[in-house]
C-alpha cells in the first residue's frame, strides 16, 4: 500500500523540525537558523543547520541533507513508510492508503484518473507519431536506440513537447484530474504546468494493462534530470509496479522465470531479443512489493542489472526474499559496463545466452570475485579464499554454505575443513571467525543494505564561497561555489570521500536563489532564467520555478542543484529583497550588453556580404539595452518590499528575454 501523497505532504507540514532534531542534538538558534553539531559525522564547531519554517536540514561538513522523513530514515533506519507513519503519529495525522479494498466513491475516482491517463498516453503517442516539433526524438529512437515503427507502436512511446503547458490546454482532460495523476500540477507562482516536458515518454501499465504512469528520458544533450518518473499518485506506487509485466506476464508463466533489469529500454532491448519474459523496476531499487508481485508468477527471478550493480551490498535482501517468498534469485553476468540494452543491440545471442546461464546470487558474487584473483601462487588464493569465505559466511542456510566451501576448496586448492572453520554458526556473534571479523570490522559494524557505514570525516565547508555559516556576505564581487565536496551524506548522490568542483556561481544569483527558495511569491513575476548566467544557478532556478514545492524540487535535482537549493534553505540573509532583483536585472543586462557589442564588432570584421542589416539590429538592440539599463541605474528601488516591478524593470526584461544571445528558458 502506499501512502496518499497530499497526506505525506500534510504530515511534513505539521512536523517541528527543530522539536524533532533536538531530540538527537543540541541546537541553538542563529539568525532564522538553529545550529548543532552534525549527527552524521565527528566535529567539534558546529556546521549542522535546520530551517524551521522549511523543515530541512543541511551539513556544511558532510553535504548530509534532508527532510524530517529523511531524518528517521538515516537515523532509525526505517523506510519511507515506517518514517512517514512514525512521523504521523507524533503530529496526529490519520493516514490513507491507497488499496486495491477501497470504498466506491475512492474506486470511481480511480477510474477517472485511469480515464485520464489513458487520454495522455494517447495524446503523446501521436504527438510521437506525427508532430513536428517531435522528429528529433524520432530521430533518436531510430538512429540511437534502433527502434522501427512497429517497437514505438508496441510499447506506446510518446513524446512530451518542451512547452509549458501543452498537455493541459490541448488533452482536454479536466485539470484536476490531470494534478492528481501525476501529469500536471502547479507551479510556485500558482500556474498549471505539465509535468514533462521535452522528454520521450515510456508508459507505465499495471498487470492488468491499466496506464498507471509514466517514465520520462530526456534526449542527448538536454539538461539534466536524464530521467523522470510519475510522482506517487492514487494510480501509482513505484514500489509495486514493474514496467513490461503487462506485456510479460504470460510468457512468465509459460517460461517459469522472470527477467528483472534496471530501465525501460532493457525492457525493449530484451523483449526484442526474444526474452519477452522481461520486467523492469521504475527508477527505484526491487522491493519486497516488487518480490511479492513476481513469485505470484513465478518464483524463478533472473536479475539482469549492470554487471557491477547486484554485487553491492544485496546479499541480505535477497537471502530474506528467496526464505519469505520461496523465491530462486539467480544474477545475469553482463559484460562489464554494458547494460542489456546494449547487449542486446549488439549481440543478441549473447544476451539470451548470458540470461540462459544465469548463476545463483552467491555463486555469481564468487564468480566475480575469482574471476579477478590472482590463483597462480599459494598468496593470491589465500586472499582469494579468504574473501570468498566473507561471502559464503553471510548465507543463512547451513547446507548451502558447505557446497560453497566445497567450491571455494576447488578454486583455491584448500582443505574443505581449514576453509569451514572460517565459516561461524553465529553469523551476528563476535567471535574471531565471524563475518565481521573476517571483515575486519567491528561486530554489527557489517555493510549491508539500510545499515550506515561509519561517520564521515568533516571534509571542511560545504557552503558556496562567499557564505559564511553566520549567513552570506554582503558585498556583490563574484566568487565560484568552489572546493564544495560532493553530497555525501543522507539525500546526497555521491560516496563519502568524494569531492566535486562546481561551477562557479555569483553572489547576486544564489541572493536571487535565497529568495526563490524563502520567498517564492516575490520573484514569480520579477525573475526569469535568462537572468541567471552561470548554468547551476539557472538549473537551480527552473527546478524551483517547476515543482510544486521545495521538497520536490530537492528531490528531483541532480546532485549538485540539491546541494545548492539545500544550502540555500538554511542561510540567513538581511539584503533587502527589491535591491537584490534589482542588482540581478542590472548584472544580466550589463553582461547581455557587452555580448551585443562584440557580436557587432565580429560583425563589422566579417565585411560587407550580407551583414549589415545584422550590424544595424545589433545596434538598435544594444541603444535600446543601454537606454532601459540608464534608467533602471537613475530610478530608486520601490519604497515597500517586495513591490510589484516598476515599468522599467519590465521593459528592461522583457528586453532580456527577447535577445537572441539570451538562452530564453522557461517562464517562472
Amino acid at each position: 500500500m502506499g501512502i496518499v501523497a497530499e497526506d505525506i505532504e500534510r504530515v511534513r507540514a505539521a512536523t517541528d523540525m527543530v522539536a524533532l532534531v533536538s531530540e538527537r542534538v543540541a541546537l541553538r538558534r542563529v539568525g532564522t537558523r538553529w545550529v548543532g553539531l552534525c549527527p552524521f559525522h565527528s566535529e567539534k564547531t558546529g556546521s549542522f543547520s535546520v530551517n524551521a519554517e522549511l523543515g530541512v536540514y543541511y551539513c556544511f561538513g558532510c553535504q548530509a541533507r534532508g527532510d524530517a522523513i529523511t531524518w528517521l530514515r538515516e537515523l532509525d533506519h526505517l523506510d519511507f513508510t515506517g518514517a512517514v507513519e512514525a512521523l504521523a503519529a507524533r503530529v496526529n495525522v490519520v493516514l490513507r492508503y491507497d488499496d486495491d479494498q477501497m470504498a466506491g466513491p475512492s474506486r470511481k475516482r480511480q477510474a477517472e484518473l485511469a480515464e485520464a491517463m489513458k487520454a495522455a498516453v494517447t495524446w503523446y503517442h501521436e504527438r510521437l507519431l506525427g508532430a513536428d516539433d517531435a522528429a528529433t526524438a524520432r530521430r533518436y529512437l531510430r538512429r540511437d536506440r534502433g527502434y522501427d515503427g512497429e517497437t514505438v507502436r508496441r510499447f506506446r512511446l510518446g513524446w512530451a513537447p518542451d512547452g509549458w503547458d501543452a498537455l493541459v490546454r490541448q488533452s482536454g482532460v479536466r485539470p484536476e484530474l490531470l494534478v492528481e495523476a501525476g501529469l500536471a500540477f502547479r507551479n510556485r507562482a500558482g500556474r498549471l504546468t505539465d509535468s514533462f516536458r521535452g522528454r520521450v515518454l515510456f508508459p507505465i501499465y499495471d498487470a492488468g494493462g491499466r496506464a498507471v504512469g509514466l517514465g520520462g528520458r530526456a534526449l542527448p544533450g538536454a539538461p539534466p534530470p536524464k530521467y523522470k518518473n510519475t510522482q506517487g499518485t492514487a494510480l501509482y506506487d513505484k514500489s509495486r509496479v514493474l514496467y513490461g509485466l503487462n506485456w510479460a506476464k504470460a510468457s512468465i508463466v509459460e517460461r517459469g522465470q522472470v527477467v528483472v533489469c534496471e530501465g525501460y529500454t532493457d525492457v525493449i532491448g530484451l523483449h526484442r531479443a526474444g526474452i519477452t519474459q522481461a520486467v523492469a523496476t521504475c527508477g527505484t531499487a526491487l522491493a519486497d512489493g516488487h518480490v511479492k508481485l513476481l513469485v505470484g508468477f513465478s518464483r524463478r527471478i533472473v536479475l539482469a542489472y549492470d554487471a557491477d550493480a547486484a554485487g553491492q551490498g544485496a546479499a541480505d535482501k535477497f537471502y530474506d526474499w528467496e526464505k519469505r517468498f520461496d523465491a530462486q534469485i539467480s544474477v545475469v553476468s553482463l559484460p562489464a559496463g554494458m547494460d542489456p540494452a546494449e547487449l542486446a543491440a549488439r549481440d543478441p545471442e549473447a544476451l539470451r545466452r548470458a540470461v540462459e546461464e544465469a548463476s545463483p546470487y552467491l555463486g555469481f558474487r564468487l564468480q566475480r570475485l575469482f574471476a579477478s584473483a590472482d590463483l597462480r601462487n599459494p598468496e593470491g588464493r589465500a586472499r582469494a579464499a579468504e574473501a570468498a569465505m566473507v561471502l559464503v559466511a553471510e548465507h543463512p542456510d547451513a547446507l548451502v554454505r558447505d557446497q560453497y566451501v566445497m567450491h571455494v576448496s576447488d578454486q583455491c586448492n584448500l582443505s574443505p575443513e581449514r576453509l569451514r572453520a572460517l565459516v561461524s554458526p553465529q553469523r551476528h556473534g563476535s567471535d574471531a571467525t565471524s563475518p565481521d571479523a573476517l571483515r575486519g570490522g567491528r561486530p554489527g559494524d557489517r555493510r549491508g543494505p539500510g545499515l550506515r557505514a561509519p561517520a564521515r570525516g568533516h571534509a571542511g565547508p560545504g557552503m558556496a564561497a562567499g557564505y559564511s555559516q553566520a549567513g552570506p556576505q554582503r558585498d556583490y564581487t563574484d566568487h565560484p561555489l568552489a572546493g564544495a565536496p560532493a553530497a555525501a551524506g543522507p539525500g546526497g548522490g555521491a560516496p563519502a570521500g568524494a569531492r566535486r568542483r562546481q561551477p562557479a556561481v555569483p553572489l547576486p544569483e544564489l541572493e536571487a536563489l535565497r529568495l526563490a527558495v524563502h520567498r517564492p511569491e516575490l520573484v514569480a513575476e520579477r525573475v526569469h532564467p535568462a537572468l541567471f548566467l552561470s548554468v547551476l544557478s539557472r538549473q537551480a532556478f527552473e527546478q524551483l520555478a517547476s515543482s510544486m514545492t521545495l521538497h520536490d524540487a530537492m528531490d528531483q535535482a541532480p546532485p549538485e542543484v540539491a546541494d545548492l537549493l539545500a544550502q540555500l534553505a538554511v542561510a540567513d540573509s538581511e539584503e533587502d529583497a527589491d535591491d537584490v532583483l534589482r542588482r540581478l536585472l542590472d548584472r544580466a543586462a550589463s553582461a547581455e550588453l557587452v555580448q551585443l557589442r562584440r557580436h557587432a564588432r565580429a560583425s563589422v570584421g566579417v565585411g560587407t556580404g550580407g551583414s549589415g542589416s545584422d550590424l544595424a539590429a545589433l545596434s538598435e538592440r544594444a541603444a535600446g539595452l543601454q537606454r532601459a539599463l540608464g534608467r533602471l541605474r537613475a530610478t530608486e528601488p520601490g519604497a515597500v518590499a517586495g513591490a510589484p516591478m516598476t515599468e522599467v524593470e519590465a521593459q528592461l526584461l522583457a528586453l532580456l528575454v527577447g535577445s537572441p544571445s539570451v538562452s530564453p528558458g522557461p517562464a517562472a
